[in-house]
C-alpha cells in the first residue's frame, strides 16, 4: 500500500510500474487538508480529478486517503483538519468513483492519534512512539 500519492505523474509511474511486474498496487490519496505550505498532498479542491483520472488506469487502485496534520500543541485545530477529512472521505464513499474503493483513512501519527482516531481514522502511523525520535544530526 503506496501512502503519498499526490499527483497525476506519479499515479502513472506507479501504473507503469505495476503493468510492468503483473501487480495491481494499492494506493492512498495524500491530501494537504491544512494547506500548510510545509506539506505534501494535493489540496481538497484537487482530489476528484485525480480520482477521475484513476477511474482510467488498470492496476493503480485507490484504497483511501491519507494526511498528514500541522505539527501543533493545539488538539482543536488538528481535530478540525481531522474532521474535514473524515467528511471528504465519506463525501467520496457516497459518489462511488469507477476503480476507487474508500477502505482507509490513513490520519494521525504518535503525537495526535488518538484525536485522530476519535475523528475516524481507521489506520495511524506511530514510528516514534514505537523507536523514539528520528536522529537528524547524522543525514549530513
Amino acid at each position: 500500500l503506496i501512502h503519498s500519492v499526490d499527483s497525476i505523474k506519479l499515479m502513472d509511474e506507479i501504473e507503469r510500474q505495476a503493468e510492468k511486474h503483473n501487480l495491481d498496487m494499492d494506493i492512498l490519496i495524500q491530501v494537504n487538508i491544512s494547506g500548510e505550505e510545509t506539506k505534501s498532498g494535493i489540496s481538497k479542491e484537487e482530489v476528484e480529478d485525480l480520482l477521475k483520472y484513476a477511474g482510467e488506469l488498470k492496476h493503480v487502485k485507490v484504497k483511501g486517503l491519507m494526511t498528514i496534520a500541522p505539527k501543533t500543541d493545539n488538539s482543536v485545530t488538528n481535530r478540525l483538519h481531522f474532521d474535514n477529512m473524515r467528511q471528504l472521505f465519506v463525501d467520496i464513499k457516497q459518489k462511488k468513483y469507477d476503480n476507487v474503493n474508500m477502505v482507509y483513512l490513513s490520519m494521525g501519527m504518535s503525537g495526535d492519534f488518538e484525536t485522530a482516531i476519535e475523528c475516524g481514522a481507521n489506520m495511524v502511523r506511530v514510528g516514534s512512539a514505537i523507536f523514539g525520535a528520528r536522529d537528524y544530526s547524522q543525514n549530513k
